[in-house]
């Protein structure tokens, strides 16, 4: 994948999600991704030319034990884009007495190439 470095920042977007019941900080946490999507839509690629595949999307999700994430599966749900996922502490559980309810946050962020020199379609 491209160093980020070389890369502009087209878009983020941030989601939150949760798990009622079971404690399953994966599905909280794909939850969060997909809020973070209804928020966003990207029509710079209809009306510049490009390809989501060029587009790199990097993808924080963060829960208070990031150790019980499966990355693979948040992975294959991001849509577009070269796709990289990464854990870090953050979220909440909230304990209700019986259950725990986990809640996570996620932050989406669409990379793509410098685009010197082009003009949007009329």
């Amino acid at each position: 994948m491209d160093d980020l470095s070389n890369m502009h920042r087209v878009i983020i977007e941030m989601g939150m999600g949760n798990d009622l019941h079971g404690m399953d900080y994966t599905k909280a946490a794909a939850r969060a991704i997909e809020d973070a999507f209804r928020h966003s839509s990207l029509p710079l690629f209809g009306v510049t030319g490009l390809t989501h595949d060029q587009m790199r999307v990097e993808v924080t999700v963060g829960v208070q034990e990031p150790d019980k994430l499966d990355l693979d599966v948040l992975r294959s749900k991001l849509p577009r884009g070269q796709a990289e996922v990464k854990a870090v502490h953050g979220g909440l559980n909230v304990p209700t007495g019986g259950d725990t309810i986990v809640i996570a946050q996620a932050s989406v962020e669409a990379f793509l190439p410098p685009q010197d020199g082009w003009k949007l379609k009329g």
